[in-house]
C-alpha cells in the first residue's frame, strides 16, 4: 500500500499537494477506490480511499484512523554536521528508521560545516518515516553553538561521547536508566578540551561508544541504536 505524508490532515477528507497528486495519479496510477496510507507525523495512522483521482488535487476519503502514543523513552542526539552533507543525510535517514525523537545540530570549534539548511534533511526524515512505518516524525533543530546548546540541557540525562583520556562510562550502561537521554557527538577531530570541560562543569556525564574510533555520522547512529536497545 502506498504511503503519503499528511502533516495538516484534519477532517474526513484530505487533498494531496499538487506534486503528490501528480505522483499518485500519473506515476502510481491510482484511481477512484484505491486504498492508501497516510501519516501525519504526530502519531496518527490513517487508511484512505481515492475519492477524486485528479492529478492536480487528488482527494482522499479517510476510512480508518488510529493513534500511536509517543514512545516511553525519549532519544535525543546532538551532532556536529559533517562537511559532506551526504553523510548527515545518511545518518538522519537511518536514525529515523531505528527510532529517534529529536536531532539537534551543533556548531563546534572544530566543525567543518558552519551553516546548515534543514529543508533537505527534513525531506529525508519524511521519506524515512514513510518507508519505516514510524508514526512520529522527529524534531530537527537548527544549527546552534555548542555553548548555547549545553547551557539549555538537563545534565542528569545528557551525555558527551568524546575521545579524550579519562574515565568514561559505556553509553550502553546508562542509556535507558531514565525517561530518556541526550547524547552529544562532536565533529571530525572530536570536541576540544575546552568544550569537554564546559560540558563536565555543567554536570554532563562522559561516555564511550566502544573501542573503535568512529566517524561522526557512525557515532551518532551508534548512539541512537544504543539508546534504542537500552529502553
Amino acid at each position: 500500500m502506498h504511503t503519503f505524508f499528511a502533516p495538516d490532515l484534519a477532517g474526513p477528507t484530505y487533498t494531496l499537494p499538487e506534486d503528490e497528486s501528480k505522483h499518485a495519479v500519473r506515476v502510481l496510477r491510482l484511481g477512484v477506490g484505491d486504498e492508501v496510507e497516510l501519516l501525519d507525523g504526530r502519531g496518527g495512522l490513517y487508511k484512505a480511499a481515492v475519492a477524486d483521482a485528479n492529478p492536480k488535487r487528488c482527494q482522499l476519503r479517510i476510512t480508518h484512523h488510529e493513534s500511536v502514543p509517543p514512545r516511553s523513552y525519549f532519544t535525543h542526539v546532538a551532532v556536529a554536521p559533517t562537511k559532506n552533507l551526504d553523510r548527515m543525510e545518511w545518518f538522519v535517514e537511518k536514525a529515523v528508521e531505528i527510532g529517534v525523537e529529536r536531532i539537534s545540530f551543533l556548531r563546534c570549534a572544530r566543525s567543518e560545516r558552519r551553516e546548515l539548511k534543514l529543508e533537505r534533511l527534513e525531506k529525508i526524515a519524511i521519506s524515512a518515516l514513510k518507508q519505516s512505518g514510524q508514526a512520529w516524525l522527529p524534531q530537527l533543530d537548527e544549527l546552534q553553538d555548542f555553548g548555547a546548546f549545553v547551557a539549555g540541557v538537563t545534565p542528569e540525562t545528557t551525555f558527551i561521547a568524546h575521545l579524550e583520556e579519562g574515565e568514561r562510562t559505556s553509553l550502553a550502561q546508562v542509556a535507558g536508566a531514565g525517561p530518556g537521554c541526550c547524547v552529544l557527538i562532536g565533529p571530525e577531530g572530536d570536541f576540544t578540551p575546552q568544550e569537554i570541560a564546559l560540558a563536565l562543569a555543567k554536570g554532563i556525564q562522559p561516555v564511550t561508544l566502544g573501542a573503535s574510533r568512529l566517524r561522526t555520522e557512525t557515532a551518532a547512529l551508534a548512539a541512537v541504536f544504543t539508546a534504542h536497545i537500552g529502553r
